[in-house]
């Protein structure tokens, strides 16, 4: 596994592990599938995944539990976690008692990477991050940072916390490069701002939502036929191409776990990725 700096001498794995939709989805817990999606964090593990990404949301924090579940028996050090508060809670207290809850689920002393999951015009950003702040100085959480944020968003959001915000998650791929499901200007504006400032880009959705595992493109295939490599591997390995960005996938199939991780190891010409960087979604069907 590759990897690359997210502060000091802390690293994080060019490819992590999401939990979106593991054990239900934001409104329901559904436990049916609950020894599948243990066993596939494990294998994953086994795999080479070390950074596992979940939230407070995803199955109303069953996701989080299935996690504790799945990594009960790893050492901790050896294991990244990545959760995330919500929107609705991030007033002081709110922050405070959310995180406590993350902690109680995953069943772990602390929380590597802490994000406000998106931002809420309706709270005051500055009482967001003085609980941040204070998560970190108790040691709840070693780093904090933000997700689907503006570059305006991060600014304001980085006066109010003496500590630094490491990373930003955000939607982008190679099909959604300006224009995602809550951001926009990722690519011209948000990444840039990320480079220079240091600040780590976790893209999710890499393969948009499967769109990019079967994709018609011709440049795409070609390049598949090239590497002797599927889609998605080209798709994610030209996102992990960029400077300071890293993802994150979610399966529960194996197969999609061995074949996603076969994504990291090996590079691609730097003129085919530049053919890459000049496609636009329209060209994807």
């Amino acid at each position: 596994m590759k990897f690359k700096k997210l502060i000091d001498d802390v690293e994080l794995p060019v490819l992590g592990l999401g939990t979106w939709k593991m054990g239900g989805d934001a409104n329901n817990v559904d436990t049916r599938k609950d020894d599948q999606c243990i066993d596939a964090i494990k294998r994953a593990i086994e795999m080479g995944y070390t950074h596992i990404d979940t939230a407070e949301i995803y199955a109303k924090g069953h996701a989080e539990e299935l996690v504790a579940e799945a990594i009960k028996d790893v050492d901790r050090k050896n294991i990244f976690i990545t959760t995330k508060v919500w929107a609705t809670n991030l007033g002081y207290e709110d922050v405070m008692a959310a995180a406590k809850k993350s902690l109680n689920r995953l069943q772990t002393d602390y929380i590597d990477l802490y994000l406000v999951h998106k931002p809420n015009p309706g709270i005051p950003i500055e009482e967001t991050m003085k609980a941040m702040d204070k998560l970190v100085e108790e040691g709840l959480i070693k780093y904090i940072g933000v997700s689907n944020f503006s570059v305006e968003q991060m600014e304001e959001a980085q006066k109010h916390t003496k500590n630094k915000i490491v990373a930003n998650q955000i939607e982008y791929n190679l099909a959604v490069r300006d224009e995602g499901k809550y951001t926009k200007n990722m690519e011209s504006e948000t990444i840039p701002y990320c480079t220079k400032n240091n600040i780590t880009v976790i893209a999710w959705r890499p393969l948009a939502l499967g769109k990019l595992s079967q994709a018609t493109n011709n440049m795409v295939n070609e390049l598949s036929e090239k590497y002797k490599k599927t889609q998605s591997q080209i798709a994610i390995n030209w996102l992990i191409s960029k400077e300071n960005v890293v993802t994150i996938v979610k399966s529960t199939n194996i197969d999609h776990l061995k074949e996603d991780i076969d994504s990291v190891d090996w590079e691609m010409d730097k003129e085919d990725i530049r053919k890459l960087d000049k496609l636009t979604f329209s060209s994807f069907s």
